[in-house]
């Protein structure tokens, strides 16, 4: 099967029919329909955006789940289950240098995660009502637009945001980001945020983790890092230096539906201060009095927007138990080799590459007269073709192919497959 078709969905193909269906016919609907069309991100060519999981022992875990229909948010509807999710934090916050006193949640991805780690910031540092106009949040530009949309949510769409310029590998400059912050205090406004990536989407940058968390005491901000897509490759013992400062942040976003291979629908926050997390999640109504006590447990429904609670620790906790670590160390290591390669076989047919990439996300374009058409033209003939998918983004004002290895699938094989590809698009642009 192809990574990408850009068939549309056949009008009315899955309206509701009156008479029942037989299984057998909707498996073919939806292979026909559904599993057809579009990307494909279980397939090992899909290079464009970055989660490519779907291992089978979650989707086993995933099933078990669905079968028995546990209730999570809560340690007295199932102690064993919210039990797992505190397992998993808690090895999560060792890997990340967290103190054991820090909460954390599993939730449905890198979105709510951030927004549980801004809604604390805000609550931590009282950011409300005519405060908002005056307080000021430090991002880089390529900060994933959860972020936007997070703080949209969170009522701080009118909090001044400065963007903060990028060195040439597109990481935060932090002699910039401070330098910012003694002006704003110099005129009288009230830093209290910065963001930084642990991998940024565009370009799988890190930030200066170490430097910005030394920014961030020095002047009193909430240090979030965002490593939804990045953070697991801490895994990795030969870039493990390159997290260097993960460690001093206040709170931290990873999605496990990326950088270890999941199906999507899990990603998790760590914060440091419990207290700015309860200030907005835990409540108390009268029907729950028989179902929590102060001995409990920290309930899941307490450090999160949700009450309604998917039991989606399984879908990790299993994979985990069943495999080890190890192959999803190994795994990632593969991926930053696979980056390495096929940017050696890019180059050798004469396209222009980004930086070195710090992870698994790079880019390039071909240098032609008019690069942006060019390459804009170069793209829609490879996603004609589909055999793998890459995806765009924009540089600098420069329309560049971006390629995401993420997929448990992907191979040497795979990034020969993709070289040849290009060759053949190439090849029938310039002939």
């Amino acid at each position: 099967m192809k990574a990408f078709s850009g068939e549309s969905a056949t009008p009315n193909a899955m309206n509701l029919k009156s008479e029942k269906q037989s299984l057998e016919s909707l498996l073919e609907l939806y292979d026909k329909e559904v599993a057809a069309k579009g990307i494909k991100p279980a397939s090992g060519g899909h290079l464009g955006y970055i989660p490519g999981g779907g291992i089978y022992t979650s989707a086993l875990a995933d099933y078990l789940v669905d079968v028995t229909n546990e209730y999570v948010g809560i340690n007295f509807s199932c102690p064993s289950g919210v039990a797992i999710e505190h397992v998993l934090l808690d090895w999560m916050k060792d890997l990340f240098g967290f103190p054991s006193s820090a909460v954390g949640n599993l939730a449905s991805g890198g979105s709510i995660a951030n927004l549980i780690a801004l809604t604390a910031a805000r609550d931590k540092h009282q950011v409300k009502n005519e405060r908002i106009k005056n307080s000021v949040i430090y991002l880089s530009p390529q900060v994933h637009h959860c972020i936007q949309k997070a703080l949209r949510i969170i009522g701080l769409e009118d909090v001044q945001i400065s963007y903060i310029d990028l060195d040439d590998r597109s990481r935060i400059n932090a002699d910039i980001l401070e330098e910012r912050i003694k002006k704003d205090r110099q005129k009288g406004l009230y830093p209290f945020l910065v963001i930084g990536s642990a991998g940024t989407t565009d370009t799988g940058a890190i930030d200066p983790l170490d430097r910005i968390a030394d920014i961030s005491k020095k002047y009193g901000l909430w240090f979030h890092i965002d490593g939804a897509y990045g953070g697991f490759f801490i895994l990795v013992d030969r870039i493990k230096a390159k997290f260097k400062g993960i460690e001093r942040a206040d709170s931290i976003v990873v999605d496990p539906h990326k950088g270890l291979f999941l199906p999507y629908g899990l990603g998790a926050v760590l914060v440091k201060d419990k207290e700015a997390v309860y200030h907005s999640h835990v409540y108390r109504a009268n029907y729950m009095q028989d179902a929590v006590s102060q001995e409990s447990p920290v309930h899941p429904a307490d450090v999160s927007p949700e009450l309604t609670k998917h039991f989606r620790s399984l879908r990790l906790w299993l994979p985990l138990q069943l495999h080890g670590i190890e192959p999803f160390k190994a795994c990632l290591d593969e991926k930053l080799l696979l980056t390495h390669y096929f940017r050696d076989g890019l180059q050798a047919l004469g396209f222009e590459l980004g930086p070195d990439p710090d992870l698994s996300v790079s880019y390039f374009w071909y240098p032609a007269k008019d690069p942006n058409k060019f390459n804009k033209i170069l793209l829609e003939a490879l996603h004609r073709d589909g055999e793998v998918f890459l995806s765009s983004t924009i540089i600098e004002d420069r329309f560049v192919i971006r390629m995401a290895i993420l997929s448990f699938r992907t191979k040497i094989e795979t990034i020969d497959k993709a070289i040849k590809m290009i060759e053949r698009a190439l090849n029938d642009l310039i002939s």
